[in-house]
């Protein structure tokens, strides 16, 4: 059998979990993998067929993503290109992680297409959801990566066909303890804005991972590092807490940690509003942005916060099983 992966490359949530998926996926016949998208930090160890620009969200530098460089570095003449030219129908079985170009191509092609995402979830109408809808956001998220079958990752299971986070081996076989240093992931700000506000809290050790510096640099109380897969769970799991934004594979594999955890979501992106009611809650404290009238949630999240009891099982193999088994047939009929 053939089966076609095609995963969301911008960030580095999609990429993590595919490495615990693909070895599943591999157990069921070919994989040919395709990634999209130009803001991933993460390398798969496994060899891409595709590699597409495809429609990425760029990030920002003051706590959001930036939308005017998002719609200015968005190539549509390319974009659709890449759609047209992908041979989606040679392939038994199509799973998309939030992918635009295979789920496009299939979509104009009546082909069917897996959804197997984080957004699968939060789309559901039993998943929290914040105070304000955003509807345009809502819009973007639903139409983004077409699918015709839903299964999705949240932090809960709030449906039948929704589970719990994939938490790669790497991180599930971490020995885990507290150095008492705080990690940090907050892609969508500049390290000038991490720094003014970290430093202020000068009793605590602060690691930063930033995708806006390509070398390690000491400050005060405060490191900054690239990205750095391993060096990032490893930070994670000798931690005291982490401090990200309200995406779905960092959070979820802190609370695994069993971190205390605090999130921020970024400004023009629904989905981690939404990740963020989920999280809130939980009882997880959400702050908005780093301005100083938040100060108070964060000095109390670091001198009182508590960590969270979950229960993520390993249940990947099962729920590649339950795909490949409802769902590899539709082509062969």
């Amino acid at each position: 059998m053939k089966i076609l992966y095609a995963i969301q490359g911008t960030g580095n949530g999609h990429l993590s979990r595919a490495m615990d998926i693909i070895p599943c996926l591999k157990k069921h016949g070919e994989v040919d993998i395709l990634i999209s998208g130009i803001q991933g930090d993460l390398i798969l160890p496994f060899p891409v067929k595709y590699q597409f620009r495809g429609l990425s969200f760029i990030f920002g530098k003051s706590g959001g993503v930036d939308l005017w460089k998002t719609f200015f570095k968005s190539q549509i003449r390319k974009l659709v290109k890449e759609i047209n030219n992908l041979e989606v129908e040679k392939y038994n079985l199509i799973i998309n992680d939030f992918e635009p170009v295979s789920s496009w191509a299939c979509y104009l092609k009546n082909i069917p297409c897996v959804g197997l995402s984080h957004q699968a979830a939060v789309l559901s109408e039993n998943a929290p959801k914040p105070d304000e809808m955003d509807m345009i956001g809502k819009l973007i998220l639903k139409n983004y990566a077409p699918i015709t079958e839903t299964y999705g990752f949240h932090f809960r299971s709030y449906d039948h066909n929704s589970f719990t986070p994939v938490i790669r081996k790497q991180v599930r076989n971490m020995v885990v303890t507290n150095e008492g240093h705080y990690t940090v992931y907050l892609p969508a700000y500049d390290d000038k804005r991490l720094i003014a506000k970290l430093i202020q809290f000068k009793h605590y050790q602060w690691d930063v991972f930033s995708k806006h510096n390509k070398k390690v640099s000491k400050i005060k109380n405060i490191t900054i590092q690239p990205i750095d897969n391993q060096k990032f769970v490893q930070s994670m799991a000798s931690a005291a807490g982490v401090l990200c934004g309200a995406g779905f594979e960092t959070p979820a594999e802190a609370l695994f940690l069993k971190k205390k955890l605090l999130v921020i979501p970024m400004k023009n992106q629904f989905e981690q509003h939404l990740n963020a009611a989920a999280l809130k809650q939980m009882g997880v404290p959400v702050i908005k942005n780093l301005k100083s009238k938040h100060d108070l949630v964060l000095s109390t999240w670091l001198e009182k916060g508590s960590v969270l009891e979950v229960d993520f099982p390993d249940i990947t193999q099962q729920i590649i099983d339950k795909i490949v088994f409802d769902h590899s047939q539709i082509k062969s009929q």
